[in-house]
């Protein structure tokens, strides 16, 4: 079997504007945590539009912090204090999860919360394969697999046993959520698109009933997942749980679908997930494969899917409007609008010919 270790997440010397004062860091770090006394070194990984995430290097080993970017608002997905108490929950009942070790409420030390953790090291899938990694359709195949397997794993996990019941409210959650990104992105749109316009007012009349209660992540996808460089089938870690929750599983993985590109969808949403490469499930295979883990019938995905399709538009369009406010420089964000609009041209697409695949 190959082994990919050459390929492990790479790290970059931090953005400009983006690194947490090292200085202080260390001095704050060096009174709480054993092995930090000494110097630290630090970088970041370049992936990722959200919160930001850093490596630091130490004597005894290599860590790694989150925390939110500049201008966010840290009472809602950049909440570093319920992100940490999302793992440190998860810890006992879900295993490919790196361990939690500190959070830091004190925006003092570096300007704003964040939460120290293990590093896991593996291959992470961003939007493009590892330079110099030759990726088989057959290997995309089996990471596909794999990772809607672990998904319907996550959703299987008992709430009743495990803290993890009190992290959420699943009563009314659909409502709840469809009302809430429909909100956000009224109050993000930097321009008129129609065709959001229109998810918005299809989604508010076609909402289903309750179904049932899981544990979410709400942002699962390839590059949140870390794979074991000798087995790329096996998921060693998965990352990025500021939007977990308590709620319906279909919202899950309708949001995991509307991420889940095809070769046939926009150019500008293939690099979001490498799923539109050879081998990898089509969106109505993931559908058949979860239905099959969960052993459940297969569930009709298309209001899940036109709802995944908008709430990652409006996820862009939040970002797109931070750059546009001059809350950040990244240029990556320059031509985050046209990922806005794909995004609602498929979930318009979807309504309008009644599946979730192959447009």
């Amino acid at each position: 079997m190959q082994d990919f270790s050459a390929n492990i997440d790479p790290t970059v010397t931090p953005r400009a504007g983006e690194a947490p004062d090292l200085g202080r860091l260390q001095q704050y770090l060096s009174t709480v945590l054993p092995g930090f006394e000494g110097n630290i070194e630090l970088e970041q990984f370049p992936g990722g539009y959200s919160n930001l995430t850093f490596l630091l290097k130490t004597a005894d080993g290599e860590y790694v912090l989150r925390k939110p970017p500049k201008g966010a608002n840290i009472k809602s997905a950049h909440d570093m204090g319920r992100e940490f108490k999302v793992l440190s929950a998860l810890q006992p009942v879900y295993k490919p999860i790196p361990a939690p070790l500190l959070f830091c409420a004190d925006a003092h030390i570096i300007g704003t919360p964040f939460y120290i953790m293990e590093r896991v090291k593996g291959v992470i899938l961003r939007n493009h394969p590892p330079k110099g990694m030759a990726i088989t359709p057959i290997h995309m195949h089996d990471i596909s697999c794999a990772a809607i397997d672990n998904l319907a794993t996550l959703h299987a996990i008992d709430l009743e046993s495990t803290e993890l019941i009190h992290l959420g409210k699943p009563e009314g959650y659909v409502q709840r959520q469809v009302e809430g990104w429909i909100k956000r992105y009224f109050t993000a749109a930097t321009s008129p698109i129609e065709q959001m316009k229109e998810a918005a007012n299809w989604m508010l009349e076609n909402k289903p009933a309750e179904g049932a209660t899981a544990f979410i992540h709400n942002d699962y996808k390839y590059d949140n997942l870390v794979l074991n460089p000798a087995d790329m089938s096996k998921i060693v870690a998965v990352l990025d749980w500021e939007m977990a929750t308590i709620g319906d599983p279909l919202m899950d993985l309708g949001t995991t679908l509307a991420y889940w590109g095809e070769a046939s969808d926009n150019p500008v949403l293939k690099p979001f997930n490498l799923t539109w490469l050879p081998g990898n499930l089509t969106r109505t295979e993931v559908v058949q494969r979860y239905a099959v883990q969960r052993n459940i019938p297969v569930p009709d995905m298309l209001f899940y899917y036109v709802f995944g399709s908008f709430k990652i538009a409006v996820i862009v369009q939040q970002i797109y409007a931070r750059y546009q406010q001059g809350l950040t420089a990244d240029e990556r964000f320059a031509g985050l609008i046209q990922v806005v609009h794909a995004c609602a041209n498929n979930a318009c697409n979807a309504i309008r010919q009644q599946r979730i695949s192959d447009f």
